[in-house]
């Protein structure tokens, strides 16, 4: 089997290195110190488990590695419309791409099965580039659980989680989606197969679209959001307006905004990626986390409005900081 891992970052090269001692042909798409220490000295994970080095084949060239079976796209959303080009060389005709992309998929209406099917989301794929680059038909969705990170070009920190839960925009339980779970599997990753991936989109995505804001705008920590008296109501009405546009179409929620905020005050003092890519000067995720359940919403006709303000406030404070990659609005 052939499988490439296109933004081998901590995620990426994680599942990289994990695919990679299953013996399928493994790439690992990377650029700058990270590819260039990968080459040199291979990757190395390290975990509460002890220390993993191995050396796939590291590229920052699809050209050189040609036709793939699988393509697992583990990028940040606003970066991944300007690679559909340069992944061109990795897509044939039966080539599946695994959109390990958090917040609200660009593939989100295919064969969603209502008034909105095959919708596009123009927040998350400006142009159709996506939908026409890469196609949703070869998409399988998956939801990322794990926390990793990159300590030092090619060693990455694994330090929880090992499930990444898999999905067909149709729901079906198809051949590439249990061959390609089967190798996650392999690889000591659990990899659930879920008739319903949309709902998994919306748990995760939950939290994200209100604590990440929150954390951007206050520079507080996931235990404090969740517990402070000014912070709290602000995210649970957020959670609550998406909970409204998510159930208008058909998703279904197995726990309450209560036990969902609790569980994220468990975690204890987390800065959000939003707070960390604001400190280090990076582009933020607000289009896929926020302003699409924003766009979602006026389609739905369901009104956002704390929603609303929250994402006006982040957006300005993203574009002081030269980290917003959005379009002015």
């Amino acid at each position: 089997m052939k499988i490439c891992i296109y933004g081998a970052g901590a995620i990426g090269g994680l599942l990289g290195a994990g695919l990679a001692r299953t013996g399928h042909e493994v790439s690992l798409m990377a650029r700058g110190p990270h590819l260039a220490a990968m080459r040199e000295h291979g990757l190395v994970v390290r975990s509460a488990a002890g220390e993993m080095r191995c050396r796939p084949r590291c590229t920052d060239s699809a050209a050189e590695l040609g036709v793939q079976d699988y393509v697992m796209v583990t990028l940040k959303a606003h970066s991944v419309p300007g690679i559909v080009e340069a992944m061109q060389p990795l897509l044939g005709p039966g080539t599946a791409v695994v959109m390990a992309v958090n917040g609200v998929p660009w593939w989100y209406f295919y064969r969603l099965d209502g008034p909105w099917r095959d919708r596009r989301i123009a927040c998350v794929d400006p142009d159709d580039v996506q939908w026409r680059g890469i196609g949703p038909e070869r998409v399988i969705g998956c939801v990322v659980y794990p926390a990793a990170e990159i300590v030092a070009p090619g060693v990455i920190e694994h330090r929880e989680g090992d499930r990444f839960a898999l999905g067909e925009p149709s729901g079906d339980k198809t051949e590439r989606i249990a061959s390609f779970a089967q190798a996650l599997m392999d690889a000591g990753f659990k990899a659930p197969i879920r008739s319903r991936i949309r709902d998994d989109i919306w748990i995760k995505l939950w939290g994200n679209l209100s604590f990440n804001p929150i954390s951007a705008l206050t520079g507080a920590t996931l235990d404090i959001i969740a517990t402070d008296p000014d912070t709290r109501p602000v995210a649970r009405t957020m959670m609550l307006e998406a909970q409204a546009v998510a159930e208008r179409l058909g998703v279904r929620f197995p726990i309450d905004v209560d036990r969902r905020i609790d569980g994220a005050a468990a975690v204890g003092g987390h800065k959000t990626s939003m707070l960390q890519d604001l400190e280090l000067g990076r582009p933020m995720e607000i289009d896929a986390l926020v302003t699409a359940v924003q766009e979602m919403g006026l389609l739905v006709e369901i009104p956002t409005p704390t929603l609303d303000m929250v994402l006006a406030l982040v957006r300005q404070r993203a574009r002081a900081a030269g980290c917003y990659p959005g379009a002015k609005r």
